[in-house]
């Protein structure tokens, strides 16, 4: 039960394993929808039709012999809307809310006659009794026809993706970890559209959180929202480093764990590191967002860069990377090509500032290069 006449009809998918084709979800994810029960009776959003029967039986069971009169749309993508069809067909009566981009959308994944769909606005109102719903555009949080709804009576915000996090919602782990994660692989790009919607979240008095993925915030909101304020600021969440290598034969991964310890002695709040090659690419992601510093070290290869490197990058700048202090290492034993094929690549990106000195390793890692290591870190931590 979300408030008294606001009940979660959702479910748990623990048998996926790769969110949207391709992150790693090891504790599952929910997929959320909530019934609003007034005079008349919402349903928000559907679920992924991988759990459609378990769906529907929990709706019958808070229906309690009533039929819902409304199902609104807040987001099109499958795993919110691909049970619309299941439900239309349980409950015929039940008219669908969106605005005029979800009824684009929708005939692209159902055949369903949309004559009697309430089309909504920014501003537009819902009246179901006591309970009324608003509704604010958010395109391209994550999707073009997104949008929220807040309900005045309890003061819920029905946020779509936003503030979701993976796991399902029995997951024992910390929010911020996996909401990270989820962040800034599935909206990360569209930071400015995430800001417009906080400043029009930010005019109404919101007590409860009610996103598509995760669990329903009801206690200290001004940590979630502050998240979301830095994370789509492109700010620094945590002071420190994070190093990402890609080796070749373990001279460029050796350099960057002599580069770590050297910064944790030098007193260093906080330093991560991943290979590439072997480490969870979203996870990655993850980090590069979290701190302000990075360290990109990486073999040449093929007079560029290993393509595990090449392949973080380029995911970087799809996610609109930005704003970040980068230190480079390159290793090479005759023609160190790596370090000139991430500046160009980073040179594709917003207010990078590139650390020097730029430390070139060949072959195995020297007495000098670990001289290199220690100006590098200085400078890192300067």
């Amino acid at each position: 039960m979300v408030t008294q006449d606001i009940r979660y009809i959702g479910v748990d998918d623990k048998t996926l394993d790769l969110f949207e084709g391709q992150y790693a979800i090891p504790n599952g994810v929910a997929y959320n929808s909530y019934l609003i029960l007034d005079e008349k009776v919402a349903v928000m959003d559907t679920v992924d039709k991988r759990r459609t029967a378990e769906y529907l039986d929990n709706l019958e069971r808070e229906l309690a012999g009533r039929s819902p009169d409304y199902l609104v749309i807040t987001h099109v993508e499958p795993d919110h809307a691909s049970s619309i069809r299941a439900l239309v067909d349980k409950y015929p009566g039940i008219r669908l809310v969106g605005n005029a981009k979800t009824f684009q959308m929708l005939p692209q994944y159902f055949d369903l006659d949309l004559s009697g769909a309430v089309t909504v606005k920014e501003g537009d109102l819902l009246s179901l009794g006591r309970h009324e719903l608003s509704f604010l555009m958010a395109p391209m949080v994550h999707w073009p026809e997104v949008m929220v709804a807040y309900d005045s009576c309890d003061k819920v915000l029905f946020s779509a993706d936003a503030f979701g996090k993976f796991g399902a919602l029995d997951a024992e782990e910390d929010w911020a970890c996996e909401a990270r994660r989820y962040y800034f692989n599935i909206v990360g790009k569209y930071g400015p559209q995430v800001q417009a919607l906080l400043k029009k979240a930010a005019a109404l008095d919101i007590r409860v959180i009610c996103p598509l993925h995760g669990p329903v915030l009801k206690e200290d909101l001004g940590y979630y929202l502050g998240k979301y304020d830095v994370w789509s600021s492109y700010g620094v969440e945590q002071e420190g480093v994070f190093i990402a290598y890609a080796s070749l034969h373990g001279n460029t991964a050796g350099a960057a764990a002599r580069l770590a310890e050297l910064l944790r002695d030098k007193g260093c709040p906080s330093v991560a590191v991943a290979d590439l090659a072997r480490d969870d690419m979203s996870e990655a992601l993850e980090d590069a967002f979290k701190y302000g510093k990075v360290v990109l070290a990486a073999s040449s290869y093929n007079a560029g860069v290993m393509p595990f490197m090449e392949d973080f990058l380029h995911h970087l700048k799809a996610k609109n990377y930005q704003k970040r202090t980068v230190a480079l290492i390159e290793n090479g034993s005759w023609a160190p090509s790596a370090a000139r094929t991430m500046r160009e690549i980073l040179s594709q990106m917003k207010e990078i500032e590139i650390v020097e000195p730029v430390v070139t390793i060949r072959g195995a890692v020297k007495q000098g290069d670990l001289e290199a290591l220690e100006t590098l870190a200085a400078a890192l931590l300067g």
